[in-house]
Order: C-alpha cells, then sequence, then structure tokens
C-alpha cells in the first residue's frame, strides 16, 4: 500500500497566487494537453526509495515506465505481452518464474530493453545480494548502500541465489524457496541502467545508443561480479540524483530516459510536473489518443483547485471533497463528476518506536514508546478508543456517502468475502461501543496505569495534521474535543507538506490514509513488520512479523481470513491502529475528454494512459 494524499480547505489566496506566477495555463482549450489536480506535490523521482513511494510521486513514474503487467480499473491484473512474458515451473523448492523480454523494445533514448535491465530489482530487493556484494545488510543500523525499500520483502523473502542470464540475454531465469502467492505481482521492472552508470561517470547528455549499449555491459558485468565498488557508485546516484522537485532545460535528461509513454520535460517546485510523449514508446498496449502533453498541477488548497477546475484551468480533478464541495462541483457545466469507491482507508496511528527506515531521526521517548511497557499500551488503547470515529463518519462521511460505516479490519474493506468474519473475531470490539462508553473505558485505563493524568490536567499528545484539507481539519477538531473528556490534551501540528514528515518521530500519533495499489494477498504487511518499507510508528513485534512473513505463501481464503485475525488481534490489543472509514471517490472530468477511467488501486487516474484522447 502507499499513502493516499488529499485536500480541502483554504481560500482562493493560493489560486490567485498560482494565476498571477502563471502556474495554472489554460487546460481545456489545448486539445493534445490533459491537466491534472494533484493534491500533494511531487518529493522526488525514485519511488523505489525508503518513504518515497508517494501518490503524487508514483503517479509519474507510472506514465513514465510500464513493465510485465498492470490493474485495470475493475481490478484486474492484466498481463503486458507487449514488453514480455513471465513463465512460471517446478513447485515446492524447486519453483523457478523465467522473465523474458519482448525483442525490439527500447528506452526513450532509443537503447534496446534486454533482461539485464530487470537485474537491478534485485540489488535493490535482495538482502543476501547486498550483503554478498559488500552493499551492506538492509537489516543493520548501517543499512545497504543502496536506499531501498525493496529489502526485506516478498522477492527477499523467497529468493534463492541469484537470477540467471539466458545466452541471448533476453530472459533471466530466478530460483525461489517455494511457490509464494502472487507472485506476477513481484516481477522486476525494467531499469535504464546505462544512464545510472553514465551519470555516475559524470555525463550530463543523452548518449549515443553504441555508448549506451556499452555501460550497460558495464552493469552486466558488475552486477554478477559483485563489483563491491562500482554499485556503490550507481547507489549515489540511485540515493542522490533523483531527490529534485525542479526541472529545467539544464537538468540532466538522463534522470528521465524509460520506457512509458511520456518522459517528464520540466518540473516546478511545489507547483507542477509537465510530461511529454515518448515517440519511441512501444512497450505497452498502443496509444489510441492523440495526447502529447500531460500536466499534474499540485494544488493543496481544495476550493483554489475547484475554481481552477471551473475555470478550465485543469482538465482532470480528484479529491476528499465535503458536501458542499460535491455541490460545488456539480454545479460546474463543463465537466461531469464521477463518484466511485476506492481502496482508500483513513486511519489513526500511535507511534511505538523510532521510524527505522529514517536513520536520521532521533530515538521516541514519548508517552506511547513499547519501551515503557504496559503503561504505554494501556494509554495507546485508551487513545484508540477515543477516536470519535462513528461522530467522524456521522458528520463528515454520510452527507454524500451515507452507506459509510466505521472500519472494523486493517487488512480488509467492507464488501470483501471475508469481512464480515474478520471483524467478528479479530479484537476490534475492544474499540466499538457509544462513545460515551468508549470514554468511560478509556478513563479506567488511564487510571490504571496513568493516575497522573486526569480531565483536569491531562496529557500532551502531539499528532501531525495534514494542512489544506478541510476535512482533515474537521476529523483533528472532533477528535481534540472529545479527547479532552478522556485526558488526552491533543495538540496538532498541521503541514501542507505533511508525507514525507509521517515517520517524524515528534510525532506521538498520526492520521491520514493508505492507498491499496494491487490487490496483493500480503496487503499492508509493510506496515506492520520489522523492515517494513511502510513500517513508520516504529512497530517491533516479533509475533507479527511472524504473521506478515506468512501472508506471502499461497492459501485459501478461510486460511487467509485467520491469518488476519490473528494479526488484527495482536495490532488491537497493542492499541497500533484503528479505522475509520473507506474514502468514497470523486472526479470530475473535462467533459470533452474519453478514457478517464478511476480505478480501484492506485494509481487511480494515470493507469490507462494510452487511452486518453478529445
Amino acid at each position: 500500500m502507499n499513502k493516499k494524499h488529499k485536500l480541502r480547505v483554504g481560500l482562493v489566496a493560493l489560486a490567485s497566487l498560482g494565476l498571477v506566477a502563471g502556474i495554472l495555463a489554460p487546460a481545456q482549450g489545448a486539445r493534445n494537453t490533459i491537466v491534472f489536480h494533484e493534491t500533494n506535490p511531487l518529493t522526488g523521482f525514485n519511488t523505489g526509495q525508503k518513504n518515497m513511494n508517494l501518490t503524487a510521486n508514483t503517479a509519474v513514474s507510472y506514465m513514465s515506465g510500464i513493465g510485465f503487467g498492470y490493474f485495470d480499473d475493475k481490478g484486474n491484473y492484466i498481463d503486458n505481452t507487449v514488453f514480455g512474458t513471465q513463465r512460471a515451473s517446478g513447485s515446492g523448492s524447486k519453483f523457478k518464474i523465467t522473465y523474458t523480454v519482448a525483442p525490439g523494445r527500447v528506452f526513450s533514448d532509443g537503447t534496446p530493453i534486454t533482461a539485464v535491465n530487470l537485474l537491478l530489482s534485485h540489488v535493490t530487493r535482495s538482502n543476501a545480494y547486498a550483503i554478498a556484494a559488500g552493499l551492506g545488510d538492509p537489516k543493520s543500523a548501517t543499512a545497504s548502500a543502496f536506499d531501498s525499500a525493496g529489502y526485506s520483502s516478498t522477492w527477499d523473502q523467497f529468493v534463492v541465489g541469484d537470477p540467471v542470464l539466458s545466452a541471448d540475454k533476453m530472459s533471466i531465469t530466478v530460483s525461489f524457496k517455494g511457490k509464494f502467492a502472487d507472485w506476477k505481482l513481484y516481477a522486476p521492472g525494467p531499469s535504464a541502467v546505462h544512464t545510472m552508470v553514465l551519470i555516475a561517470d559524470g555525463k550530463t547528455s543523452l548518449q549515443p545508443v553504441a555508448v549506451n549499449v556499452d555501460a550497460t555491459a558495464d552493469f552486466e558485468k558488475a552486477f554478477f561480479a559483485k563489483d563491491t565498488a562500482f554499485l556503490k557508485k550507481l547507489a549515489t546516484v540511485y540515493n542522490t540524483n533523483y531527490k529534485i522537485t525542479t526541472v529545467t532545460s539544464s537538468t540532466n535528461p538522463l534522470l528521465f530516459v524509460g520506457n512509458g509513454g511520456y518522459i517528464v520535460s520540466s518540473a516546478v517546485d511545489k507547483q507542477s510536473v509537465t510530461m511529454k510523449k515518448n515517440p519511441r514508446y512501444n512497450s505497452g498496449p498502443a496509444f489510441k489518443g492523440d495526447i502529447d502533453t500531460v500536466v499534474f498541477r499540485y494544488i493543496t488548497d481544495g476550493t483554489a483547485a475547484s475554481q481552477a477546475l471551473s475555470n478550465g484551468e485543469l482538465d482532470v480533478y480528484q479529491g476528499q471533497v465535503t458536501a458542499d464541495a460535491l455541490a460545488a462541483l456539480k454545479k460546474i457545466s463543463s465537466v461531469k463528476v464521477v463518484g466511485t469507491s476506492a481502496a482508500i482507508y483513513e486511519h489513526f496511528d500511535t507511534r511505538l518506536g523510532k521510524n527505522a527506515n529514517d536513520p536520521n531521526q532521533p530515538e521516541y521517548n514519548g508517552p506511547f514508546a513499547a519501551k515503557f511497557g504496559e503503561k504505554a499500551r494501556a494509554l495507546r488503547q485508551a487513545f484508540l478508543m477515543c477516536v470519535p470515529r462513528q461522530e467522524i463518519v456521522d458528520k463528515l462521511i454520510k452527507p454524500f456517502d451515507p452507506a459509510s460505516v466505521v472500519l472494523g479490519s486493517t487488512f480488509t474493506l467492507p464488501g470483501s468475502d471475508i469481512y464480515d468474519n474478520v471483524i467478528r473475531a479479530n479484537g476490534s470490539k475492544f474499540y466499538t461501543g457509544t462513545q460515551e462508553e468508549l470514554n468511560k473505558r478509556a478513563r479506567a485505563l488511564i487510571k490504571k496505569y496513568a493516575p497522573e493524568v486526569t480531565v483536569a490536567k491531562p496529557l500532551t499528545i502531539k499528532i501531525q495534521v495534514p494542512g489544506n484539507n478541510e476535512r482533515r481539519a474537521n476529523q483533528f477538531a472532533l477528535a481534540k474535543a472529545n479527547m479532552a473528556k478522556c485526558g488526552f490534551d491533543l495538540v496538532g501540528d498541521v503541514q501542507a507538506a505533511w508525507s514525507p514528515r509521517i515517520g517524524f518521530t515528534e510525532y506521538d500519533a498520526v492520521f491520514f490514509a493508505y492507498v491499496q495499489t494491487s490487490n496483493a494477498q500480503a496487503g499492508s504487511a509493510a506496515n506492520f513488520k520489522l523492515g517494513g518499507s511502510n513500517n513508520r510508528m516504529g512497530v517491533n513485534i516479533p509475533a507479527l512479523t511472524t504473521l506478515m512473513d506468512s501472508l506471502n505463501t499461497p492459501m485459501s481464503r478461510t486460511v487467509l481470513a485467520q491469518k488476519f485475525i490473528a494479526a488484527e488481534r495482536i495490532i488491537h490489543d497493542q492499541g497500533i491502529t484503528v479505522g475509520v472509514f473507506q474514502h468514497p471517490q470523486v472526479t470530475a472530468v473535462n467533459k470533452d475528454l474519453s478514457g478517464i477511467k478511476p480505478a480501484v488501486y492506485s494509481p487511480t487516474l494515470v493507469w490507462n494512459w494510452w487511452e486518453w484522447s478529445y
């Protein structure tokens, strides 16, 4: 799962600033350009890095590259045989997958794509390879030279040895400990490794194909030789060169070579990213439309974004809406409004410890820290009981989604075939009842384990509040008011650029939404396992890590439900998180634009860029 970051609040000031600065150029007048609205700005171009797998970043990277498959708007996995094939063979400990790249595929600079371009995925996913290559142990305090979020993942859990490259270099065969669930979803992606080699060598411009092929060969040699010095130079490029948010004509074009339909051409920090059609694209579905330019406009103020849509400065808008905002959208005659359900859920989390993915963060010594034992656990439980979830749903969601319910599970959503079975036995009942009942139980817990805390002498809890978001501001206000009745003084830190700060140990708690990117059986495992790429709240519970790892094994839905129940019993017992509601998804689209089909999984809007047209 990735994080979803949404919008709302504020006034026209930001819109006015944008218009003066020339940020919002007319959209609906250009019939070969689409302008998308995004709430939160891009933070970098390498979504494989820790803390960079954010919605705004992944939308750009998704359009820049394409591999063995993708999800359609209904959540079905589609094999992309234009790019290549995945073929499984053997069983048990002899389970293997052969990944074959179709001949003739090229990157945007004309460089041929081969199976060598799949090998970087192994470098950035396999703990064993990182150790053997002298790059460092990803699980150690010093970690690996590559700041990759892919270590300690499903690939690492199951892979055996290194990939075997075919004689024609168009296939790699990978051995695994056994068959694992959803194996197609973990295929290695094509990386333009020649560009990293060239950047490491000091090149600042696109090179002839012959030079690029030689650079790819250099990477191949270094990969199999486990050339530490060579690979560490690439790690420096991987970690630092893509961490930019401004792109001009002087920016190194090697950073943006890809095999997707669109390539980054410019970016203005916190304002926009512009992508141009890749004339050499041949790695996926053929273009049906004639869109030459795609622009992402970052407008955190929901009112300003809605006004920009009304003015024809945006073509596609998607975000969190209030009842009033939805009514306003429907009044814009130039757009059509589409309501759908999305695999996105709002939740409140407590911090147990340091974010292991950010070595620069200090230790967490707040009241919820796991090292403080039963007292901290009781405080976490009491805090989550005092989140007025039903009031939030009733006042903020039901006015435009009457069927919305308070969530009872972290791993499955209402409507799933196993949801009802899971919530019956997962310990979520501990956090249910009238709010008066929950407050009373919370106060009793506090009195027993932290008698110094009272309503008159409350415990200060610092929580990050996503800024420029009316709904989130209202959620915080409701939570703060009820927390005061329980003995918590909820102090909000409003941050417009909040998503990179989720793991900051200055916060005792956070609330935001997770976006599901696939139907992978393991689901939210990375949020709760030790070493998980999304474990930003310092969760370190061996039994929970074991359960998370076990989710990668093929199993029946009945067994899966039992795994979820066991994991959520721990989560609820430890007071780690509670879900609040599933996000209703509202999309407004220029009536003249076709092919926009909001999807269940992220990236919800750009999954089918080859179909768009006016």
